[in-house]
């Protein structure tokens, strides 16, 4: 089974552009949950353009599947894990002024300070993922780092698919392979949807876990948010 991780930060931003609490997203990620998703991922950036600490803390407390708090580890996102203590921590590169991620970690360059963190977060008890590219050293390096899981930065295989399907998954299939063999869990994520996902996860084995939101938003505006959760764990 691929979990289904539901990333609710633009429902957070439809709200925000009013301000009041319409539409309730501490409600929106339980009825995600009933519906069937997997997990609710929550990205609370430090200038709270869509989920809040409010949302984080208030979340968390009605979460039973998978909690994924994802963000640039400084000291405030630090101190979030340490208090929620949320079932899987994921480390994105992103500075706070990134509009989204669009890149992996330089294991390399920050392998040092990504081993430091990922063991204060082990004494946490929480899982550890990191956000990497889709090639043979970024894996490589970060089986190093101690991490627990790798989600492979997936913006680059859906601006290809249209274009050639097949070379578009070749390093995504490699690289999820070479995880599997050194051990780690893989996930994946950035602009995955319905029209690429099913190909993704037909070729790119082992996959523990997916976390969708900008297009799964987007298409709940059209299908509801109960029938396009159940296409997309359908597609998986």
């Amino acid at each position: 089974m691929i979990h289904l991780s539901v990333n609710i930060n633009k429902i957070a931003t439809i709200r925000n552009a009013r301000g009041g609490n319409l539409p309730d997203v501490t409600q929106f990620a339980i009825d995600c949950q009933r519906y069937g998703a997997d997990g609710i991922t929550v990205h609370p950036r430090p200038d709270e353009r869509h989920i809040t600490l409010k949302d984080v803390y208030s979340i968390s407390e009605h979460i039973h599947t998978e909690f994924n708090i994802e963000g640039y580890p400084d000291e405030r996102y630090m101190k979030i894990i340490k208090e929620i203590k949320p079932h899987q921590a994921t480390l994105v590169p992103d500075p706070p002024n990134v509009l989204t991620s669009d890149n992996g970690w330089n294991v390399e360059k920050e392998m040092d300070r990504l081993k430091g963190i990922i063991d204060q977060l082990h004494e946490n008890g929480t899982r550890v993922s990191i956000f990497v590219n889709a090639d043979e050293k970024s894996i490589n390096d970060a089986v190093k780092t101690g991490t627990d899981r790798i989600e492979l930065y997936t913006g680059p295989f859906a601006s290809e698919f249209t274009k050639d399907p097949e070379s578009a998954i070749q390093n995504y299939s490699k690289a999820a392979l070479i995880a599997g063999q050194c051990g780690l869990l893989v996930n994946a994520g950035h602009d995955l949807n319905l029209d690429n996902l099913n190909f993704f996860k037909e070729n790119v084995k082992p996959l523990a876990e997916v976390s969708i939101g900008h297009a799964l938003i987007s298409d709940a505006l059209y299908f509801g948010i109960e029938n396009t959760i159940k296409r997309y764990k359908n597609c998986l």
